[in-house]
């Protein structure tokens, strides 16, 4: 299962970033940023769709994020 990590530039990004996917179908949740990934406000949505689809919708609604990495399992 791919699993992704976006570090968003603040909590209140993250909470619409999450409400926005959870309303397309999509399945997030929001963390802490681990320190191994440590940029932005230090806290991260975790997805399990395309992160290309996902940073698509994002930027089309005007939600910023800094960065992101894809998630062994």
């Amino acid at each position: 299962m791919n699993r992704s990590l976006i570090a968003m530039t603040s909590i209140t990004y993250a909470m619409k970033a999450k409400n926005l996917l959870n309303s397309r179908g999509m399945r997030c949740e929001i963390m802490r940023t681990p320190r191994s990934f440590s940029t932005g406000c230090g806290y991260s949505i975790r997805i399990w769709d395309d992160v290309s689809q996902v940073l698509g919708i994002l930027e089309a609604a005007g939600i910023p994020y800094k960065d992101y990495t894809e998630l062994k399992d």
